[in-house]
């Protein structure tokens, strides 16, 4: 192995040990509260599985609208295996990506296909997270908070679902808005590489040549692909908000959302498996920003994170071991 490629592991490895050594306090004060979870009754957490449940179950098909011929045990399987891996892999995103094609392409899909469902299912999934922030402020502009009930949140969230669908349709079919997008994401780079010394490059036309990319691998299923992947995110907010609801906090929608979308931005930093730590601390702070009262926030937080973080990873387990029963073992992943 290059000793470059090692040197750089050791820094990742040191920069996980002093990035865990920071949270370990903040972590261990926050789990001390988890007991306390015992108080909430058992119907909220069924409602919380079954929505992330639902989660998964939408990127699943998300998968299989991008490779029509991908049968629903390899959708499942390969996803929860590869959401495992980063959950547990310092940097775990590059792996979890290579797992995931590994194991479509040791199924029997064609390893160009299997490709393009990586690039698919990343690119909208990131696509509508990005939508995420423009939503909230619209429900902000057009709603009151949701009053305690579970029919106003099933209606708030349909609405939601429209209103995000809508921000994503407009984003994959007018190049504008994306150019606008890609513009500022290319300033602020530019700004970032010259403030820290990096040689860092990306222009505003490079998202359109993925955006491209993406629906001409998808041809006409595109549409059903956009309604997929904003599922997956509405059913990940929805746990969250129950999660809130479950330990008596009267969440704002359009607060939450942002709360939301800025926790699922965190989980996304690589320097800790799954964002570990990250997220824990940065959603309860941004849920206490949107008006949670700070108990609240945090024993919400431990709930969805149950549920999005710790209990995915023995799932991902039992994937694996399964898929392996089937098709043996995936060929060695890029090290």
């Amino acid at each position: 192995m290059p000793w470059r490629r090692i040197a750089l592991r050791l820094f990742l490895l040191a920069v996980l040990l002093v990035s865990l050594y920071y949270f370990l306090p903040q972590l261990t004060r926050m789990f001390e509260r988890a007991p306390e979870l015992g108080a909430v009754r058992y119907r909220w957490f069924l409602m919380m599985f079954v929505l992330m449940t639902g989660a998964f179950t939408a990127f699943w098909e998300l998968t299989r609208v991008a490779v029509p011929e991908v049968s629903w045990f390899v959708a499942a399987t390969s996803q929860l295996t590869s959401n495992a891996a980063a959950k547990v892999i310092p940097g775990g995103a590059v792996v979890s990506g290579a797992l995931y094609y590994q194991m479509l392409s040791v199924s029997g899909v064609d390893p160009g296909k299997a490709a393009a469902a990586l690039a698919a299912t990343s690119f909208l999934s990131t696509l509508v997270l990005l939508s995420l922030p423009a939503v909230a402020v619209v429900i902000a502009v057009l709603s009151a908070p949701i009053p305690d009930g579970l029919l106003p949140v099933a209606i708030a969230g349909t609405a939601l679902f429209a209103v995000m669908f809508v921000v994503a349709v407009v984003l994959v079919r007018f190049d504008k808005p994306l150019r606008s997008i890609g513009w500022l994401f290319q300033h602020t780079l530019a700004w970032l590489a010259k403030k820290f010394g990096r040689d860092w490059d990306v222009r505003a036309e490079n998202f359109i040549d993925r955006r491209n990319e993406v629906v001409g691998a998808l041809g006409q299923r595109w549409r059903k692909a956009l309604g997929v992947a904003v599922t997956n995110w509405l059913l990940d907010y929805l746990t969250l908000v129950i999660a809130l609801f479950a330990v008596g906090a009267n969440p704002s929608p359009s607060l939450v959302l942002l709360a939301f979308a800025g926790g699922a931005v965190l989980g996304m930093i690589p320097i800790t498996p799954g964002g570990l730590g990250f997220v824990e601390v940065g959603l309860t702070g941004l849920l206490t920003l949107s008006g949670i009262p700070g108990s609240d926030a945090l024993l919400a937080t431990l709930a969805y994170r149950m549920f999005q973080f710790w209990l995915p990873i023995p799932a991902g387990a039992v994937a694996y071991v399964l898929f392996r029963r089937r098709y043996g073992k995936p060929s060695e992943l890029a090290s």
